[in-house]
């Protein structure tokens, strides 16, 4: 099921960038993120009324606020620096140099969670970010 939702994430994301290059034009880059983050509220509230997941807020600890509270402050910075390089690039070159996302999350997952390389993830990683720079350059 996971793979399934992955997919399912990342035709979402292509389609988000599609979306917002043709959205963004003339617009402040900064109210735009701030449109499509109300939108994106809003849709996550109706999913946890939809699925009863209300309750749980009480029973959250510490840690998961401030941890989420951090993934969100993250979250904010990440968009607004997307929406920008999207109002002054071109999607098919800010896409892929966000993607490197992917190499960031493996090293920060060594880091902090105590992941490990394999060598097919250094391979992967290696592989991501020429991909990457042959797409940019």
């Amino acid at each position: 099921m996971w793979l399934i939702f992955s997919l399912l994430s990342s035709v979402f994301a292509a389609a988000t960038s599609i979306l917002a290059k043709i959205g963004i034009e003339g617009v402040n880059s900064n109210l735009a993120t701030a449109v499509r983050t109300c939108v994106v509220v809003l849709m996550a509230w109706v999913m946890v009324f939809i699925t009863k997941g209300q309750n749980g807020i009480f029973s959250m600890d510490r840690k998961s606020w401030i941890f989420l509270i951090l993934s969100g402050l993250a979250t904010g910075a990440s968009w607004l620096c997307y929406y920008k390089a999207l109002q002054i690039g071109e999607a098919s070159k800010v896409v892929p140099v966000d993607k490197l996302s992917i190499v960031f999350t493996l090293v920060f997952a060594a880091i902090f969670l105590h992941e490990s390389f394999t060598l097919k993830t250094v391979f992967g990683g290696i592989l991501i970010t020429a991909g990457t720079l042959l797409m940019v350059l």
